[in-house]
C-alpha cells in the first residue's frame, strides 16, 4: 500500500507538472503570436538620408557634365540646320534666276512677264524664307523645351538627393 500511495504522489505530481508545463506553453505562444507584427513595427526604415555637400556636388558637376554636351549637340545640329536651309534657299534664288535668263526673250512682252515672274518669285521666296523662319523657331522651341526638360530632371535629382 505504500507503494500505491507514493505512485499515487507520483502521478499528482506529473499531473501538476503537465498543468504548469502546458501553462507555460499557452503563455510562450501569447508572446510568440505578436511576432510578425513586432517585426514590422519594430522594421527600420529610412525615411530621410542626408547627403553631405561635397557629394551634392559632385552629383551636380555630373549631371552637368552628363548633359551639357548634349544641349550643346543639340544646339549645334539646329545651327547647321538653319545655315544648310539658308544655303538651300540661296542655291533656288540662283537657279531660280538661271532658269529665268533661259526662258526669257529679247520681246517687250516676255520682259514684261518676266518682270512679273520675277516679283512672284520673289514672294515665293519670301514664303519660302518665312518657311525657314517658322522651321527655325520650332527648332530653338524644342531646345528650350530640352533645356526646361533638363532643368526639371536636375530638380527631381536634387529632390532624390535630398530626401
Amino acid at each position: 500500500m505504500a507503494s500505491s500511495a507514493s505512485y499515487s504522489d507520483c502521478v499528482s505530481s506529473l499531473r501538476t507538472s503537465l498543468k504548469f508545463l502546458e501553462s507555460s506553453v499557452e503563455t510562450l505562444d501569447e508572446g510568440v503570436s505578436d511576432f510578425p507584427r513586432l517585426i514590422n513595427v519594430l522594421k527600420s526604415v529610412r525615411h530621410y538620408e542626408l547627403v553631405p555637400q561635397p557629394k551634392l556636388a559632385a552629383a551636380e558637376a555630373s549631371l552637368r557634365d552628363e548633359i551639357g554636351p548634349y544641349i550643346a549637340f543639340l544646339l549645334s545640329r539646329a545651327d547647321a540646320q538653319t545655315e544648310r536651309q539658308e544655303r538651300r534657299i540661296e542655291t533656288l534664288k540662283a537657279r531660280s534666276d538661271l532658269q529665268q535668263g533661259r526662258i526669257a526673250k529679247p520681246d517687250a512682252n516676255s520682259a514684261a512677264a518676266a518682270r512679273q515672274k520675277k516679283r512672284m518669285l520673289s514672294s515665293e521666296d519670301k514664303l519660302r524664307a518665312r518657311v525657314i523662319r517658322q522651321r527655325k523657331e520650332a527648332l530653338r522651341y524644342g531646345v528650350e523645351r530640352l533645356e526646361l526638360e533638363v532643368l526639371q530632371k536636375e530638380r527631381e535629382l536634387r529632390r532624390r538627393l535630398d530626401s
